[in-house]
């Protein structure tokens, strides 16, 4: 199953680039990349799934609307890494009845509060004077060397191999004349900023909406929090599952594998002896549990 073609959808804004897999008679998969990652994250786990489309906060939960509605999906699942598993959970709470089946991988479908409601405030004036300086700057984007571009991924995301790097790469920059250029919009920065996070009541009622079937991949020396100075903190991440489990009942299914937060770019046939079955809608093993 290989690459079908690359395209771009036409927004207010600019264009949504995605990347089409496998045969447009199966049952369409929207998968959403992970934070200032691309759809190459995504290269070596599709070819070992049954079926498959490779693509990227409210404004990140509209993409996905605007994706279905380019290819006229009423219905479809969804994929998602890190931050691209929440944007998905959202979707899937705001919009139940058009997704079929949910896949997360080490990603929360929702950011629960965690103790961050005291710096709500802080993030948001954060995130406005960041975008307001960016915007004032008349600087030239940075060029790079290859090596140093990579150099710099890799000493700033310990999780990523040389390999995985230089596959994000790939698509994550621009040559140009002396260089690589980032491709990547300077306004953001930490994800934080830009999260809308929720009280328990909040997470609760959100996962009664869900009418997908779900299966979470948690991989154990992955991310537990968004912030990582909190990532020893486990206790929002059991109160997720255990509402999910309770909520979904036998529609929900939690996978623990070893690995770090790019399982699926490291060990693609890892995750995809999960998420295979889990498709074609084949009986489930029982949960690991936390």
């Amino acid at each position: 199953m290989g690459l079908l073609s690359e395209l771009k959808l036409i927004v207010p804004w600019g264009h949504i680039a995605v990347k089409v897999w496998g045969s447009q008679k199966n049952p369409p998969v929207l998968c959403l990349h992970g934070w200032l990652d691309n759809a190459n994250s995504f290269d070596r786990l599709i070819p070992l799934l049954p079926q498959g489309l490779p693509y990227c906060f409210q404004n990140f939960v509209s993409e996905v609307l605007r994706v279905a509605a380019a290819f006229k999906w009423t219905r479809f699942s969804l994929m998602g890494h890190s931050f691209g598993g929440t944007v998905s959970g959202t979707f899937a709470c705001m919009f139940p009845e058009m997704v079929d089946k949910l896949i997360l991988l080490d990603a929360a479908p929702l950011l629960l509060e965690s103790n961050e409601i005291e710096n709500i405030l802080t993030y948001r004036r954060r995130s406005i004077e960041h975008m307001l300086k960016v915007e004032a700057s008349q600087k030239s984007p940075r060029v790079f060397s290859p090596e140093e571009l990579l150099q710099g991924l890799l000493s700033r995301n310990s999780h990523l191999t040389k390999d995985c790097g230089e596959l994000l790469l790939q698509r994550g920059a621009t040559k140009v004349t002396e260089g690589l250029v980032v491709n990547r919009d300077k306004r953001l920065s930490l994800p934080e900023n830009i999260f809308d996070f929720m009280s328990k009541d909040q997470f609760v009622h959100s996962t009664r909406r869900l009418q997908a079937s779900v299966v979470m991949i948690k991989a154990l020396q992955g991310y537990f929090d968004v912030r990582r100075e909190n990532d020893n903190i486990k206790q929002p991440l059991l109160f997720m599952v255990d509402t999910l489990r309770s909520t979904l009942k036998e529609r929900f299914q939690y996978v623990e594998v070893p690995g770090n937060h790019y399982i699926h770019m490291n060990k693609p046939q890892t995750v995809a002896a999960i998420i295979s079955p889990f498709l074609q809608g084949l009986p489930r093993k029982t949960s690991s549990r936390l």
